[in-house]
């Protein structure tokens, strides 16, 4: 027999742990594949490399050059994803169960990379604009502003997504320039070890920028300070531990809390056997029974039916579950492994009986599921459990005990009152589902449904060509309120402003400016002697400032736009009904006055702008009339640099321009800002 290998612990830079600990047995077989290590984690070193070496070194990069990182680094597992497949297996993961941890997780990071190049700038501080003045004469002004807060992320994960957890956590709080340590669940966390190596290796990341601690968490929990942040996702027992750990509450650190959750699924009134709806919602129950073993926490696990169609669904169910071939996910056709341990399927087995005293097993074990493969009679495997409980008004179980593998629950309802009763019963859960074809009682159901789950999916036949298991999205808040933790991870900018520190900022409009590194209206600017489209982007300054010559407005100029665009509203043409309008006259087009501005301040030669792809905040703020006259004052509002460059090796930035539309006099006409991409001068 071949000698078992010790996993190591990544600490203060260094690969740490020889000794043998627990032992780590496959969940396919249960052979002993991995032993943790027996010597404990320095837990003040850990921190204290956070700390001094981590911090300083992700401060030393922007928001774009971190998310430039991420990009990286998904590049990097990319190339050495099937190292973490091979691994995988021995979790008992299938292929599918494979994708849905590692290949989302390395989606989650490019996705970070993403939202981080589009929302984020290029510094570390991030104004939440638009700033307020506080006072009438405007030489005050007030805005928010979320900067690093120096601390030390702590993410302890789950056992059923070790890839992905780790990657999506660490995605947000790396780019808040937060350094983390990551402490996996035991019975997987081989595949956590397997996974910080590879980052390892790609040399990609800053110094102390992660760790990875293999054991116990108390000692790190007892050493956070007040500027640390713990993230956490599993049980609700052990949630209910952190919420309550003393040295979390004495430091007021950061908690945001992901528990297991008795997620939930609809079937419509309106859904009949055979419809799309009611097939769609079949696939989706299956789904959620049988990737990873049902082992996930968005799972589905009670199912609210009408009574009139209960037979039909469970009957359609029994079909499909007795189709699951399960067994060693090596083997061609296996479509469900095993548990993650036998631990987890012991847990497991209690649960079932327990629902079992207020539910009927209508699929079960006894229905003759065998696993497939050599070896697997000591493997962690459960068969599909589908449960009914016809009372479900008056269970107390099926509401309270989350069975965490490929169990569900059905249960009949009288009405849409009563199932939506039925649903909030979970005391909060991570996701729900509708299935329904009619907007009105989606528009009814859906913000009840809200109230208590962290997701709510109308699922119907449009949005079956994207799948029935609409994956938690990088863009959008995967959490739940009550039971489930109210935690908020993923989220987009959401889920990296929780890493960050919000803080009130007051001061001159210059003041302001000057911090954010955007312009803010009212502060100072610079009168630009060469037109700002003719600099490069390393070359132009923020508060750089063009006022342009004039134009005025005459009657011609609203006719030749009206044939153009084809607009001949009233307003623009009819003398009499504009004179009885609030306006009082005949007024120019909206787009006539912004067309016109972008002839007032466009360089029209070629040059270092190589593109306009949008506006922001547009408005019209006060009407133009014939013999009105307009200038515009175009400034550099923000610039950010994303780390790109084009086909020819010379980079590029984005540049807003603050654009402020007068009339002759000097009242605000239309205020917007435009989006350009500009070209860095040469070698840059």
């Amino acid at each position: 027999m071949s000698k078992v290998s010790t996993l190591q612990s990544w600490i203060g830079g260094r690969w740490m742990g020889s000794e043998a600990g627990l032992s780590l047995h496959s969940a396919i077989d249960n052979s002993l594949i991995y032993h943790t290590h027996a010597e404990s984690v320095d837990a003040q070193q850990a921190l204290d490399y956070a700390r001094r070496t981590g911090v300083p070194a992700l401060m030393a990069l922007d928001f774009q050059q971190r998310a430039a990182c991420l990009r990286a680094l998904a590049s990097h597992i990319q190339q050495h994803r099937e190292e973490l497949y091979t691994i995988a297996y021995l979790s008992g993961a299938t292929r599918a169960d494979s994708k849905q941890d590692i290949c989302a997780g390395i989606g989650v990071l490019n996705s970070y990379a993403g939202i981080a190049a589009s929302g984020l700038p290029s510094g570390n501080v991030l104004h939440e604009a638009p700033a307020m003045s506080l006072c009438r004469r405007g030489g005050a002004a007030g805005t928010h502003i979320m900067v690093p807060r120096g601390g030390v992320a702590l993410h302890i994960n789950p056992f059923n997504l070790p890839v992905w957890s780790l990657l999506e956590k660490f995605a947000a709080s790396f780019l808040a320039a937060m350094p983390c340590i990551v402490k996996p669940a035991t019975c997987t966390s081989y595949l956590a070890e397997a996974l910080v190596r590879l980052i390892d290796a790609s040399g990609v990341l800053p110094k102390g920028a992660l760790q990875l601690a293999i054991g116990p968490a108390d000692a790190l929990l007892a050493r956070l300070q007040d500027n640390d942040a713990v993230s956490f996702t599993g049980s609700d027992a052990t949630a209910t531990t952190l919420r309550n750990h003393p040295n979390l509450l004495a430091r007021s650190v950061q908690v945001s809390l992901g528990a297991a959750s008795l997620n939930c699924a609809i079937l419509g009134p309106d859904v009949r056997s055979g419809e799309p709806e009611f097939e769609l919602l079949v696939d989706a129950i299956v789904r959620s029974m049988t990737v990873k073993a049902g082992q996930d926490g968005a799972a589905i696990r009670r199912v609210m039916v009408p009574h009139g169609q209960i037979e039909a669904l469970t009957a359609r169910l029994r079909e499909r579950l007795a189709a699951v071939v399960i067994g060693d996910p090596a083997q061609a056709g296996v479509q469900m492994g095993p548990l993650a341990s036998q631990e987890q399927r012991s847990e497991l087995g209690a649960r079932v009986r327990a629902l079992a005293e207020e539910s009927d097993i209508v699929c079960g074990q006894a229905d003759g599921y065998a696993p497939s493969g050599a070896g697997v009679r000591d493997g962690a495997f459960a068969a599909p459990t589908l449960l009914l409980c016809r009372g479900g008004a008056r269970s107390d179980a099926v509401h309270e005990i989350e069975a965490f593998g490929p169990v569900c629950a059905l249960m009949p309802y009288a009405d849409v009152e009563e199932a939506l009763a039925l649903a909030a019963r979970g005391r909060g859960s991570l996701a729900s589902t509708l299935a329904t074809r009619d907007p009105k009682l989606a528009a009814y159901a859906v913000p009840r449904l809200a109230a208590s789950h962290g997701r709510v999916l109308v699922l119907e036949r449009e949005v079956a060509a994207a799948g029935t298991d609409v994956l938690a999205s990088a863009h959008l808040k995967y959490g739940g309120p009550g039971r489930a933790g109210c935690g908020e991870q993923l989220g987009g900018l959401r889920a990296i402003s929780q890493y960050l520190q919000r803080s009130a900022l007051q001061g001159s409009p210059t003041m302001l400016t000057a911090v954010t590194s955007e312009y803010v209206r009212g502060a100072a600017v610079r009168e630009s002697v060469q037109h700002p489209f003719r600099k490069h982007f390393d070359e132009l300054e923020v508060g750089e400032s063009l006022l342009t010559h004039r134009r005025t407005v005459c009657e011609a100029d609203i006719v030749a736009f009206g044939g153009i665009s084809g607009d001949y509203f009233y307003m623009h043409f009819d003398e009499i009904a504009a004179r009885d309008s609030q306006f009082g006259r005949r007024i120019a087009h909206g787009y006539f006055v912004l067309a016109a501005a972008a002839g007032l301040f466009v360089s029209p030669a070629p040059g270092p702008v190589l593109a306009n792809y949008g506006l922001d905040d547009l408005r019209f703020v006060a009407p133009v009339g014939i013999g009105d006259t307009i200038r515009a004052r175009l400034t550099c509002k923000r610039k950010v640099d994303r780390q790109r460059r084009d086909d020819k090796g010379v980079g590029q930035g984005v540049v807003s321009w603050d654009v402020q539309v007068t009339n002759q006099n000097d009242e605000l006409v239309a205020s917007y800002d435009i989006l350009t991409l500009v070209a860095k001068g040469a070698g840059l």
